[in-house]
């Protein structure tokens, strides 16, 4: 299922262009063209998911495959050590800074995150 108007769902299409790092029959991910860390990149479910609450029972097996590629695409970016390390975001409503009603993942790295985020 999709949104015809969704930009996410457009870039799962291959209907936008984006630089995809990942790709497979559940989730795809892109780089952000807003990043807000020099490692920005978003994981997204193929399927349209509006927000967290649109989850439902059967979607757990989607969300730990969205956590895992989200390792596996810091792993490629070089930042999944001990040394380094990454945030992974989730954001749910205008507070808390969704802008794009498509259920996605940030992964952030490449600098040291501080706590509470700004």
């Amino acid at each position: 299922m999709t949104d015809q108007d969704c930009i996410f769902c457009k870039i799962v299409a291959g209907e936008v262009p984006s630089d995809i790092v990942y790709k497979d029959e559940h989730v795809t991910a892109f780089r952000d063209i807003n990043p807000q860390a020099p490692i920005h990149i978003l994981v997204v479910p193929n399927r349209h998911i509006a927000t967290t609450a649109d989850l439902t029972a059967e979607d757990e097996g989607l969300m730990g495959h969205l956590v895992r590629v989200a390792h596996l695409v810091a792993e490629q970016e070089q930042i999944a050590t001990s040394d380094r390390g990454y945030r992974l975001v989730l954001n749910y409503g205008k507070d808390g800074g969704l802008l794009v009603y498509h259920l996605h993942m940030h992964v952030l790295g490449g600098r040291r995150m501080g706590w509470p985020p700004g």
